[in-house]
């Protein structure tokens, strides 16, 4: 427990920082369950889908969410899921 004014405000600011980060990576985590949804039923609609994707990883990655290198891991398999998919629809 904290015993002084400046310990108190630190778990304060502890505790809102991680409800943020905590919400951030499930919002990343939910667009990336719809792309990979939609890229499996229907890879014609998927294209935006995996555009949002894209950009919520880049944003988490941006924050320090996640490291820059997984969310290039993230968008590295989301194109290449999208472009098999396409491909083998066409």
């Amino acid at each position: 427990m904290a015993n002084h004014a400046s310990a108190e405000k630190r778990n304060r600011q502890r505790i809102t920082r991680t409800e943020r980060n905590r919400a951030g990576k499930s919002a990343l985590r939910t667009e990336l369950k719809k792309a990979r949804a939609l890229v499996e039923s229907k890879p014609s609609e998927a294209a935006a889908a995996v555009k949002s994707a894209v950009s919520h990883a880049d944003k988490t990655a941006s924050k320090g969410w996640i490291p820059k290198k997984r969310a290039a891991r993230i968008k590295s398999r989301l194109a290449r899921a999208l472009h098999k998919a396409t491909k083998a629809a066409a």
